[in-house]
């Protein structure tokens, strides 16, 4: 029986409220916090409705580190699960230290003025994490998050040598919008617009954006166009896979999807630094995010599936062995349960899970850690217990 507080409101944080209220038996008690009171309220009258139990709610900044100690000293909660902006990672982060509160996020830090993301600022935090006696997990949504553990429980359970890793991530729905992002549209398309890389005999490998790709048959979905990005878990998994020679990340985008990003990245609109617009600072991307839809609202007529998993090589008692890992989730049947799309579910159920392990002492430890250092296997039982089976294909 434990005490959550989950900070952020869109379209994640409704399905990790959602998932945590099915599971009274952990989590017993749920509080949901944002900048926007009104956000919260909604998902409380939703889950009232759906779930039928009743959570708490309150209205927190959480990039202000004052505020959010002063809730944790209210509240007194077991675990801060942040499914914020990654902006706010370190903020919250900061306030578990000094309230000695466990900590789980599903994206690493990104810093506002700079299109870059890596793990070295919240693995900085490791030693202090350790003195505190606390635990932090990083990245415990799909990718980051599943992909590292499918990768976890193939160097433990099916390889015993693991040469290439190509961890492919395809929507292959349809929510009617000519152009919209699945996520917060301002970390989306940062992640997107920036150069790709990837890691191949001990260095990293830099490329244009979406300058290199492959046509891949995705269970579920069918052949799809996949494109090389930059994805946190390829740097914590470098470490963590001993003897990899290659790990590479794809995801698809239709042509639309393409052309739409282009224009707006030739005109301006994707830029990340502020210029001057009727006497007034405004950043253009934050300005896009306001005319973009909300991906929460893609939920009620979004169609189609989502196919994610990691195609591993490698050898086994002397012998080539290729498999494929994977998940599959419909829109529909997700809107259906929860009221959101595939995308905001296959982040938000990994993020109630890897909770659920660090609550029930399943996964424990002192300091900061990446999934693929923690037992795969009670992770996937939780995982296709509360909605997200997977499968293990050879090819």
């Amino acid at each position: 029986m434990s005490k959550v507080l989950i900070v952020g409101a869109g379209g994640v944080g409704k399905v990790v409220v959602h998932k945590c209220a099915q599971v009274p038996e952990v989590f017993s008690e749920i509080v949901l916090a944002s900048r926007t009171l009104a956000r919260c309220e909604a998902i409380q009258r939703e889950v009232l409705e759906l779930v039928g139990r009743r959570i708490e709610v309150r209205q927190l900044d959480a990039d202000d580190v004052s505020q959010t100690i002063q809730l944790l000293d209210e509240l007194s909660p077991d675990l801060l699960l942040n499914v914020a902006l990654p902006y706010q990672d370190l903020a919250l982060m900061d306030a578990c230290l000094a309230r000695r509160v466990d900590y789980l996020d599903t994206a690493n830090y990104e810093p506002p003025d700079v299109a870059k993301f890596e793990y070295s600022w919240q693995w900085a935090y490791h030693e202090r994490f350790k003195e505190a006696g606390i635990m932090g997990l990083l990245g415990s949504g799909f990718d980051p998050g599943v992909t590292n553990v499918f990768c976890a429980y193939a160097r433990d359970h099916l390889f015993d040598e693991i040469d290439t890793v190509d961890i492919l991530d395809c929507n292959g729905g349809d929510h009617g919008h000519p152009f919209a992002t699945n996520f917060n549209p301002e970390i989306n398309i940062r992640e997107i617009t920036q150069n790709g890389r990837y890691w191949e005999e001990g260095e990293w490998k830099e490329i244009p954006p979406l300058s290199v790709h492959q046509d891949f048959d995705f269970p579920g979905v069918g052949v799809r166009r996949a494109y090389v990005l930059y994805h946190e878990e390829l740097e914590s998994l470098v470490k963590h896979l001993p003897g990899l020679k290659r790990i590479r990340f794809f995801m698809t985008f239709g042509e639309q999807y393409i052309t739409h990003l282009k224009v707006l990245e030739n005109v301006g609109l994707t830029r990340i630094d502020p210029i001057e617009f009727q006497g007034q600072q405004i950043v253009p991307i934050q300005f896009l995010k306001a005319l973009l839809p909300d991906p929460a609202s893609l939920a009620e007529n979004y169609t189609g599936k989502t196919s994610i998993g990691c195609l591993i090589e490698g050898r086994k008692d002397g012998k080539p062995k290729r498999v494929f890992i994977y998940n599959i989730c419909d829109h529909a049947e997700c809107y259906r349960e929860v009221r959101s799309q595939a995308v905001s579910y296959t982040t938000g159920v990994p993020a109630m899970v890897g909770a659920k392990m660090m609550l029930t002492k399943k996964w424990r430890g002192e300091g900061v850690f990446n999934l693929e250092q923690l037992d795969s296997l009670p992770f996937l039982e939780a995982l296709a217990a509360h909605g997200l089976p997977w499968h293990v294909e050879e090819r």
